[in-house]
C-alpha cells in the first residue's frame, strides 16, 4: 500500500477581518498517497487556495490556523515556528505552483536568480552547481536552458508557468500544490502544461494536489476528487466515482454545468444563488439554501463526511 506523504486533520483557517471571522477553511480532513494527484474543485471562493496557503505555512493575513493537524511525511508542521517553516518545510518538503507566474517572478531579476535562490540557501550549493541544476529543470518542463540568463518579461505567459513549476520541484519536495496552474492560459497552452504536469507525474512519481474550478481538466490528471464548498469538503473519493457516480447535490450540479463531448444533453444546468458569506454561514449544510432537496434535517443540523462506497466520501443527509 502506497505511504501517506500529507495528512489533514480536522483543519481550520479563518481571516480575522474588521467585518468578522471569515471561515474559509473550516474543519477539512483528507489524506494524500506517495505518487497520487488529488484534485480539488469548486467554485470562486469556496476556499480551494486558502488551503492551499494554509498546508503552506503560510495563510494570507489576515488568517490565522487555529486548530486542527497538518503532518507531511509523520511530521507536525502546525505550530512550527516561521523560521523552522523556511529552513525545513517549505519547498524542501511541500512547494506550491502559484496562480498567476507573471505575479510569481520578479521581473528585475534573471529566471536562473530566481530559481538558484533556494538552492543556495537550502542545500549550500554554489552558484555554478545552483545552475546546473536550474539548467535540467528547464529541460525537464520542455524549455531551453539558455532561459537561465532572461529576464520574465522575455518570455510568454506559456513559458514563465513552465519556469514558476521547474522552481517548485527544484528542491524534489514530498508535495506539489498546483494551484489553478492553467489559468490565463489560452487552450493550447493549456493543454500543454496539463500534458507536462501528467509526465512529470509519471517521471518523478510526483504527489500533488491540483486546485481548479474546472472538474474537466481534473479528469485528465487526478486520481481522487475533492469537492469543496463554503470552506468544507463535502464530496471526496476516486475520481471515476465522482464523475460517473456523483453523490452530493452540488457535486451533481456542478457535472451538470460542463459540455460533454459524447453525450446529448438538453441544456445545461446551474446552480442558483452564490456562495454563503463566509462571516455568518448558514446553518446546518452549508450549501442548503441553494439545494433542490433541501430537508428540515438540512436546515438545522451540519451532515458529516461519512463513508457511502469503498473510497468515496460525502456529507449529504440523503444518504
Amino acid at each position: 500500500m502506497a505511504k501517506t506523504v500529507l495528512e489533514v486533520k480536522d483543519l481550520k483557517m479563518y481571516y480575522f477581518t474588521s467585518r468578522g471571522v471569515v471561515r474559509a477553511v473550516d474543519n477539512v480532513s483528507f489524506e494524500l498517497k506517495k505518487g497520487e494527484v488529488l484534485g480539488l474543485a469548486g467554485e470562486s471562493g469556496c476556499g480551494k487556495s486558502s488551503l492551499g496557503f494554509t498546508l503552506m505555512g503560510m495563510p494570507t493575513p489576515p488568517g490565522k490556523i487555529v486548530g486542527g493537524s497538518v503532518k507531511i511525511d509523520g511530521r507536525e508542521i502546525v505550530g512550527l515556528p516561521e523560521d523552522v517553516l523556511r529552513r525545513e518545510i517549505r519547498w524542501q518538503k511541500i512547494s506550491m505552483i502559484f496562480q498567476g507566474a507573471m505575479n510569481a517572478l520578479n521581473p528585475v531579476y534573471t529566471i536562473g536568480y530566481q530559481m538558484i535562490e533556494p538552492l543556495i540557501y537550502h542545500r549550500g550549493m554554489e552558484k555554478e552547481e545552483a545552475l546546473d541544476r536550474a539548467m535540467r529543470y528547464l529541460e525537464l518542463v520542455g524549455l531551453s536552458p539558455e532561459i537561465v540568463y532572461r529576464y520574465p518579461h522575455e518570455l510568454s505567459g506559456g513559458m514563465k508557468q513552465r519556469v514558476v513549476i521547474a522552481t517548485a520541484l527544484i528542491l524534489e519536495p514530498d508535495v506539489v500544490i498546483a494551484d489553478e496552474p492553467t489559468t490565463a492560459l489560452d487552450v493550447v497552452v493549456q493543454a500543454q502544461i496539463i500534458n507536462l504536469m501528467k509526465k512529470l507525474k509519471k517521471e518523478l512519481g510526483l504527489s500533488m494536489i491540483f486546485i481548479t474550478h474546472d472538474l474537466s481538466i481534473l479528469a485528465e490528471i487526478s486520481d481522487r476528487v475533492a469537492i469543496m464548498y463554503a470552506g468544507k469538503i463535502i464530496e471526496i473519493g476516486d475520481s471515476q466515482k465522482i464523475y460517473y457516480e456523483p453523490a452530493h447535490p452540488y457535486t451533481q450540479k456542478l457535472l451538470a454545468a460542463i459540455p460533454r463531448l459524447h453525450e446529448d444533453v438538453d441544456k445545461l444546468e446551474f446552480i442558483p444563488g452564490q456562495p454563503p458569506n463566509l462571516i455568518k454561514p448558514p446553518s446546518g449544510c452549508r450549501f442548503h439554501p441553494r439545494c433542490p432537496y433541501a430537508m428540515q434535517v438540512c436546515r438545522e443540523q451540519e451532515p458529516e463526511l461519512k463513508e457511502i462506497d469503498k473510497d468515496h466520501h460525502a456529507a449529504c443527509w440523503l444518504l
